[in-house]
């Protein structure tokens, strides 16, 4: 099916996990389609290899089934997009070029906001009760803010501080949670329920 387009090229197809992860490494293809459903080494296991080990390659799923705490899962580890396996063809392809084009790609179109579909799936899934992770309360207050957009400029002038305090708190919860940029932390707020449910009404 991907061969027919002009503008995809199949460089390699593996027939279990193990292969997969072979030939991601060697290969560093731009994009990986992945079974979640592979013998050996499943799809989910294959995925959190490749993310732990740094590969680049930009991974899309395909499932049997969409499920929303596999699909958080999924977008948790590192995934691009999730695909249906019985998809129409002009999605599997659509979806590959958004994801090329840096999009995150779910339920049959790209995504505008991932952190808002990780807010919704992480709601719609239970997520355990929050954990602090050692964060002060005022850095869980500037968490929350990050979540919501916020600049440090706005965060600075809703606590009444100065924008280097309001760096230094990054610094402290970056150092405490392992992330390295605010995309990272919004993410890991919403994944590990820092973030509030109620937007922060």
């Amino acid at each position: 099916m991907l061969q027919v387009d002009p503008l995809i090229t199949v460089v390699g197809e593996a027939c279990d996990g193990v292969e997969a992860l072979e030939m991601a490494r060697q290969m560093k293809p731009d994009i990986l389609l992945l079974d979640l459903a592979m013998p050996n080494v499943a799809g989910m296991d294959a995925l959190r290899e490749m993310t732990l080990g740094g590969l680049t390659t930009r991974t899309i799923v395909l499932t049997g089934l969409i499920e929303k705490r596999q699909v958080l899962e999924a977008l948790q580890l590192g995934a691009r997009g999730v695909v249906l396996k019985d998809a129409a063809v002009e999605h599997l392809t659509e979806c590959i070029r958004s994801v090329m084009q840096g999009q995150y790609w779910l339920d049959g179109h790209p995504v505008q906001n991932l952190v808002q579909v990780l807010r919704d799936l992480a709601v719609q899934t239970a997520t355990p009760p929050k954990r602090t992770f050692g964060l002060t309360a005022r850095e869980m207050e500037v968490v929350n803010l990050i979540t919501e957009g916020c600049t440090n400029k706005d965060i600075a002038k809703q606590f009444g501080i100065s924008e280097e305090t309001v760096k230094r708190h990054l610094t402290n919860i970056f150092n405490k949670l392992g992330v390295g940029n605010r995309l990272e932390l919004a993410l890991f707020a919403l994944n590990h329920n820092l973030a509030p449910d109620d937007g922060g009404q």
